[in-house]
């Protein structure tokens, strides 16, 4: 079996692939305090609690915007699951797209991810939009390079960005209001957000269409996408779980480097 890690700016998402058949996903915050013995700990009795037995793991791979989380998700592979961690972004690791940018190092390594992933079930020209820490776009074009992005702050960010500037805002849950116009602050800042980011997914993609010059599928991921996928009808394909599934399938393109270490 496989461990999948992908080790965000909000939150750390393990999940255990057998084969291609996924087993189940668990989430933890990020803290890149959070020592390899504490994420052992916490994510054997899971698997436990799963049915899953930890000593069938046997491969593991990592995507990361968190570099001081590396060291620590590299012991919890060798000392819990005896095994090797295939990291996306070392420069031996194939990701599966060309990247066409100004400078490939400056690209999240789940970016990547997610551009091979949705190519890889697509193949055609496509925008990735990941609902995540930030609200990111990612642009694959027909050849299957990644081409450049957007980067807009994320959902959470934006309200947690209202509540500490304005004392009078409280903190409200992020969901779709009964109507656009609030009549009262909980109801007018979810829908400033709700309607807020619709509009802006609607705009980006509309620009990115135009610009480019051709068709091309619209995929959501991320921990809002399914949210946010009833909001904006340019969003064709909800693919909640596409980091997990691309580092499966990168995975199995690199795996030859572990049995190398």
């Amino acid at each position: 079996m496989l461990l999948v890690i992908d080790a965000g700016n909000t939150n750390v998402v393990f999940a255990v692939f057998n084969g291609e058949k996924l087993m189940g996903q668990w989430r933890i915050s990020t803290d890149s305090r959070r020592t390899a013995d504490e994420y052992g700990v916490w994510l054997t009795q899971v698997l436990e609690h799963a049915g899953i037995n930890p000593k069938k793991v046997s491969g593991a791979v990592l995507a990361t915007v968190v570099p001081q989380a590396l060291f620590d998700l590299r012991q919890l592979a060798k000392r819990y699951f005896n095994t090797e961690l295939l990291v996306i972004g070392d420069p031996r690791v194939k990701v599966g797209v060309g990247v066409k940018i100004d400078n490939p190092s400056e690209v999240g390594a789940d970016r990547l991810v997610n551009a091979f992933a949705a190519w890889t079930r697509h193949k055609q020209p496509l925008i990735v939009v990941d609902f995540g820490t930030a609200t990111t776009f990612d642009i694959v074009n027909k050849t299957g390079d990644y081409i450049g992005g957007i980067i807009a702050p994320g959902i959470n960010l934006s309200l947690d960005a209202l509540h500490r500037a304005a004392a009078k805002l409280p903190n409200v849950g992020i969901q779709k209001p009964s109507k656009v116009i609030g009549t009262n602050t909980i109801g007018a800042m979810q829908s400033g957000i709700y309607y807020g980011y619709a509009g802006l997914v609607e705009g980006i993609c509309r620009e990115i269409k135009a610009e480019h010059g051709t068709a091309m599928a619209v995929i959501a991921t991320g921990g809002l996408a399914s949210l946010y996928a009833k909001a904006c009808p340019v969003i064709e394909h909800l693919e909640p779980d596409l980091t997990i599934h691309g580092l499966r399938l990168l995975y199995d393109m690199n795996k030859h480097l572990v049995a190398a270490a």
